[in-house]
């Protein structure tokens, strides 16, 4: 009898452990290769998981609910044919995963702490190598990628001295490369702040005086919302998935992030002259061209002029962005998720606008793949759709601006005609573009929206 694994997948760069939200097959059932096996929730996305090979699933280890880490064992396949699932679970060569506990942030000085949970037995390799033994908390860092993992081997650097900027503190490869770029002093530096003494920044926490660094990676860590008490009348709805991860991801992107927003006006007269005359060709190519599509392709173009828009921060570094991937967020009402155009600036009109609705339409039907939500580098989002005049959009995380299109309408304005004023019914939109302030200097901001605004007035027809 030959058995298959079914493990954990690496759902993303930065994402080191999953949930299993359902078993789509049932032990004793017959599954084909690549065939729909069960359901990950990750805190980026939701994906089907396929089935290593045909056969049956003989065994589930991983209960709908339980949350491990990536690369787990989550049940196996018996890939002779006619085969059952067996009336008790075999003995496996690896102990059965169990859930992955996510450490509570600091909690409000009001709020009581709870009680500490009882340590685990020391055994090898659970203390640090200067003597001190090793805390939760740097086991926590040190459940990275396996990616990164690797990389941390091969240049021989101990991923537990390395300053985590991911979930829960965990080492991203980011973390990793900047750290490598550093050299020998960026591993003196973490070694040092290991000791206790090492540490002079404090504050002061609901558990008493905590170091400077442990605020920190609290700070941009897990979010802890604040509660209040409920009143008569009032309706207590628990947050779904999606709600609170987008609660969780605004709140940690508003605390990075340096907020500005700079706003221009836009006149729609030339695209609609554009729509007009390909509008037939393009119904014969089956392709929608939104008003979208016509902004998503004027960013593409110009993001290249304007690499700090197109970048991010990285602790004290400036991360320039090779590719030019543009997040467009889609509603799902309720919800909200961003998935991503990669490689913008190499399509045609047409080519964005079949990404974008192709994208829009598998976000809504929930078939979105995980890598189809990540790497953003600059994002749109559209409120104008539902009659926003303008927004002041929040900028994601990892990256230095977005741009908000609010309605398009028909407004009386004063232009030039042949020297002289007057006044004109045209399409016009009011945009927002929220820039880290940190990155991007208001000139900057004003720059890139001027040359917008002159590229979408003036839109090429051969675009």
């Amino acid at each position: 009898m030959a058995r298959v694994e079914v493990p954990m997948p690496q759902m993303g760069e930065s994402i080191a452990e999953g949930t299993v939200s359902k078993w789509l097959k049932q032990p004793g059932e017959a599954v084909a290769r690549d065939e729909a096996l069960l359901e990950i929730s990750t805190d980026k996305v939701d994906a089907e998981i396929p089935s290593p090979a045909a056969g049956v699933l003989a065994q589930v280890l991983v209960q709908a609910g339980q949350t491990v880490e990536v690369g787990a064992t989550l049940g196996y396949i018996e890939t002779e044919a006619g085969a059952t699932a067996p009336a008790s679970p075999s003995p496996s060569p690896s102990p059965s995963p169990v859930p992955v506990p996510v450490p509570e942030p600091a909690a409000h000085a009001e709020a009581p702490r709870p009680a500490a949970a009882p340590a685990p037995a020391p055994h090898a390799g659970d203390s640090q190598g200067n003597g001190r033994e090793e805390t939760a908390e740097d086991r926590l860092r040190q459940r990275s990628t396996p990616l990164v993992r690797r990389i941390a081997a091969e240049h021989g650097v101990d991923i537990g001295q390395v300053q985590g900027t991911g979930q829960a503190g965990r080492v991203t490869k980011q973390d990793l490369l900047a750290f490598l770029e550093r050299g020998p002093e960026a591993a003196a530096a973490p070694s040092a702040a290991s000791q206790p003494s090492a540490r002079p920044a404090q504050v002061a926490g609901a558990g008493g005086v905590i170091g400077a660094d442990q605020f920190w990676e609290t700070f941009y860590g897990p979010v802890r919302h604040p509660e209040f008490p409920a009143r008569a009348g009032d309706e207590v709805v628990p947050m779904d998935r999606i709600r609170k991860l987008t609660a969780d991801h605004m709140v940690r992107a508003k605390r990075i992030a340096a907020h500005v927003h700079s706003f221009i006006e836009i006149d729609f007269t030339a695209i609609d002259r554009v729509r007009a005359a390909n509008k037939a060709a393009w119904t014969q190519q089956d392709v929608k061209v939104s008003y979208t599509a016509f902004v998503a392709w004027g960013c593409a173009r110009l993001l290249r002029e304007f690499p700090m828009v197109n970048a991010t921060i990285s602790g004290d570094a400036i991360i320039n962005r090779g590719a030019i991937n543009i997040g467009i967020a889609v509603d799902l009402n309720p919800g909200l998720i961003v998935p991503v155009i990669r490689d913008a600036a190499d399509l045609n009109l047409t080519g964005v606008a079949r990404r974008i609705n192709d994208l829009a339409g598998r976000a809504r039907d929930r078939k979105l793949k995980p890598d189809e939500i990540q790497g953003a580098t600059f994002s749109l989002t559209n409120p104008g759709v539902l009659g926003t005049i303008v927004g002041m959009p929040i900028i994601p995380e990892g990256t230095a601006a977005i741009l908000g299109t609010g309605a398009i309408e028909k407004r009386v304005v004063v232009i030039e005609a042949d020297g002289q004023d007057t006044m004109a019914i045209r399409k016009r939109s009011f945009f927002s573009l929220g820039y880290d302030h940190r990155l991007v200097d208001g000139a900057d901001a004003a720059r890139f929206l001027a040359a917008l605004k002159a590229l979408l007035e003036s839109f090429p027809e051969t675009a």
